[in-house]
């Protein structure tokens, strides 16, 4: 069984991918550990984005993804899909940032599904060396899919 994703949109624009290249997004990042597990996709408006970012990460403004993992109980669910957790992604956020970055709305949505994918499997970029492996493991996933490197022309800090 393969990574079960439910995509739900609070906020709907024509410009924003289907639910089925949302969950294709999902899947390839997921990987194996992807099996027996489910994700949940909830896209929303700037105003619900600003509140999550405000009360789980003292940010008080709108931000592209937000990644939530879920929290079991040991022993919990044997034998059951696995929750993986639940990624929160502002629409209108992810649509500016792709024009400042001249990106296409497709790989800029597929790069923020990958990588808040990839946080609900354990990866961060909390410091470099975990940074340059996440970022490594985006740019496959994403090559995978026929996108480019996100990160290209990104100066270095």
């Amino acid at each position: 069984m393969t990574l079960t994703v439910d995509v739900a949109y609070a906020t709907r624009h024509p410009w924003a991918p289907s639910a089925r290249l949302v969950r294709e997004w999902a899947v390839a990042a997921a990987g194996a550990k992807g099996r027996h597990a489910t994700l949940s996709v909830q896209v929303v408006t700037p105003r619900e984005s600003e509140r999550l970012n405000g009360h789980y990460r003292q940010r008080q403004k709108p931000t592209n993804v937000l990644s939530f993992p879920a929290e079991l109980p040991i022993g919990a669910l044997r034998g059951e899909a696995k929750p993986l957790g639940d990624l929160v992604i502002c629409a209108r956020v992810v649509a500016r940032e792709a024009r400042e970055q001249g990106k296409s709305l497709a790989a800029h949505w597929a790069h923020m599904v990958v990588h808040g994918t990839l946080h609900l499997l354990g990866h961060d970029h909390e410091d470099d060396a975990d940074a340059e492996r996440m970022e490594s493991r985006e740019k496959r996933v994403l090559k995978s899919l026929g996108f480019a490197d996100p990160y290209r022309g990104e100066a270095d800090d």
